[in-house]
């Protein structure tokens, strides 16, 4: 994987630290939505990739969970140039440079660890946003370099009530809420102060996906695309 080229797309970021970090947040307010795709085999990783990126979204994150996912980062990397391909559920050192490696073009972590912020964006020039919950875990997350961090799982601890309730002290750190964010609710978090969400099951409702309906999914993504404009 470490002889895959990187390719060059509209949505492409600049390598250097200072600069990626600002197109990373550019990007995200721009999209406000990424979505988060944890499939049961390479096939269908693609085609819900594939349905989503028609549907409108621009953001896809592959979970690290995923069977193949170097694979299918590589393969959705070079049928959606157009696209920023990710890996997400980053939780040690060889998983990140393996999903570099692949072309991901951001990493997501479930929680906070400095030393893969630190080698991630130092090192590669990658953008990653680490999983936090309580305030000190953000305020630390972001001084030690996170452009963005990832508030996990908001569902458990009120959605969009809870990322209102932090604008007042840490309303200058961009935040982007998962675990629990729906169509119907991600409008209310981005109102409430967020850069952007993550949507994973809700997105992609499990009969669409047992029966590979993907026109659904594509015409569910436009319409939630459209609520977000």
């Amino acid at each position: 994987m470490n002889n895959i080229p990187k390719l060059i797309s509209p949505l492409s970021l600049s390598p250097h630290n200072n600069h990626c970090q600002k197109s990373w947040l550019e990007v995200l307010r721009s999209h406000k939505a990424i979505a988060v795709i944890r499939a049961p085999d390479l096939v269908t990783g693609l085609a819900m990739g594939e349905a989503v990126a028609k549907g409108g979204m621009n953001l896809i994150e592959i979970t690290w969970d995923n069977q193949q996912p170097e694979e299918l980062i590589c393969k959705l990397r070079s049928r959606l140039p157009h696209c920023l391909i990710g890996a997400g559920t980053i939780l040690n050192l060889t998983q990140l440079e393996n999903a570099i490696a692949c072309g991901s073009q951001f990493l997501f972590s479930p929680y906070f660890n400095p030393t893969l912020l630190d080698i991630s964006l130092n090192r590669y020039g990658v953008p990653f946003v680490p999983g936090v919950l309580s305030p000190t875990e953000i305020f630390n997350a972001w001084q030690a370099g996170a452009a963005t961090v990832k508030v996990f799982p908001i569902e458990s601890v009120g959605g969009a009530k809870y990322i209102k309730s932090l604008q007042n002290p840490l309303g200058h750190i961009p935040l982007i809420p998962t675990g629990g964010v729906t169509v119907d609710n991600a409008p209310t978090m981005l109102d409430a102060g967020a850069i952007a969400v993550g949507l994973s099951s809700n997105l992609f409702p499990p009969s669409l996906i047992k029966t590979g309906n993907w026109e659904l999914v594509t015409k569910r993504t436009q319409n939630f695309v459209k609520t977000l404009k």
